[in-house]
């Protein structure tokens, strides 16, 4: 989920949320689904490391039209205050997904 513009206030967001839950100011781009709501951990086969990355800015970024991840990372360059990272894992071991496990 591509989620940038995040009020200081916020402190999280609902489970299920999508881009019309967001807070007032809060904007959502383009993920690697081709849409503005997240998708969810989706590795064909195997165990995929996912990075979920959180950035402070000393400014709200503005006159972008559904950007990419790519795009925002671009207009943040010399605005990063501080940043977060999470890296999560996410195995599938079968096909049916039965036996999916989530860390």
């Amino acid at each position: 989920w591509v989620v940038y513009n995040i009020p200081r206030a916020t402190v999280g967001f609902s489970e299920g949320a999508v881009s019309a839950d967001l807070p007032d100011g809060a904007e959502s781009g383009i993920n690697d689904f081709q849409r503005k709501d997240y998708g969810g951990p989706c590795p064909p086969i195997g165990r995929h490391r996912y990075f979920h990355k959180l950035y402070a800015l000393d400014t709200m970024l503005g006159g972008l039209k559904n950007p990419t991840k790519k795009d925002l990372e671009e207009a943040m360059k010399g605005h990063i205050l501080a940043q977060a990272v999470l890296m999560g894992t996410y195995e599938k071991s079968d096909k049916g997904g039965r036996n999916d496990r989530r860390k």
